[in-house]
């Protein structure tokens, strides 16, 4: 048997946490002397206390604890339910690093305010162009909800190439379709040869051409293009054009390091003041 202080340094607590749970009910002692109020614990009591500070860790309550415990799952099932809330955690985490990068980015793009410099804009016709796609829904065109939506799918697009033997006809291209009710289709595409057939776990595509798009290169990471879009939309402006769609990224150099990266960023333009027409879809094969 060990006094609630020897129980408290071998089990990593506090000497007031195990009285706490005493309390709760989740882990009572072993004895308790009738004439000093002396707990005592026993050694196969630290198994117990190891769940309940694991589970508690993890963001259960401490209700939600004891009713677990007092279910009696198996070590399966609890290395189940830790697995799954591990993975939980491990997703908000990035979520919240997304979200942290995304501030920081839009704080980049405002101090650049009023010191921005001209942009390299190249006006051009983008051609037609046969491509393989996978496609996914975004919450919304947000660099912290398109990122981990595009990601895994070109991850998955160049596994299904590799197992198909196809081989990449050019830089991977995404493109945007927004939802009315503020949700964004994300297509990861990438240029195929333009025999390519379906099949193979694979869908071919033509990529409509764009008559008119004004273009700029973007160096550095995704997470911080909004700058980038921000000059741009000022060219556009400034030089009479107004937009006519979500951009489009071509992916012209991905090495490891992503603050190495080159894209180019693609708009549709038309001269200000012509009617407005609806985007252009996808023309399945």
């Amino acid at each position: 048997m060990f006094g609630i202080g020897d129980f408290a340094r071998l089990g990593l607590v506090s000497v007031r946490m195990l009285r706490h749970y005493d309390a709760l009910g989740l882990l009572r002692p072993a004895h308790v002397d009738p004439v000093t109020g002396y707990r005592s614990y026993e050694a196969v009591q630290l198994s117990r206390l190891n769940r309940v500070v694991a589970l508690k860790d993890l963001g259960f309550t401490l209700e939600q604890v004891r009713a677990i415990l007092d279910d009696a799952v198996s070590s399966e099932e609890l290395h189940g339910m830790v697995r799954l809330r591990r993975a939980e955690l491990e997703a908000r985490i990035s979520a919240d690093r997304a979200r942290l990068r995304g501030v920081e980015a839009r704080l980049r793009a405002i101090e650049k305010e009023g010191g921005m410099g001209a942009v390299d804009v190249v006006v051009k016709k983008v051609p037609a162009t046969r491509v393989a796609e996978l496609s996914a829904i975004a919450a919304s065109y947000e660099p912290e909800h398109i990122g981990p939506v595009i990601k895994p799918l070109y991850r998955e697009l160049g596994a299904r190439l590799e197992a198909a033997g196809v081989p990449a006809a050019g830089p991977g291209i995404a493109y945007y379709l927004p939802e009315e009710d503020g949700t964004v289709w994300v297509h990861a595409t990438v240029p195929v040869a333009a025999g390519t057939p379906t099949g193979h776990d694979l869908r071919v595509v033509t990529l409509p051409g764009v008559g008119t798009a004004a273009t700029v290169i973007h160096h550095g990471s995704m997470d911080g293009v909004g700058a980038t879009f921000q000059a741009l939309a000022h060219w556009i402006e400034e030089n009479g054009y107004r937009s006519l769609s979500l951009g489009r990224e071509v992916y012209l150099d991905c090495p490891e390091e992503e603050d190495a990266w080159v894209t180019e960023l693609q708009i549709e333009v038309t001269a200000a003041g012509t009617a407005p027409r609806t985007s252009n879809a996808t023309a399945p094969s």
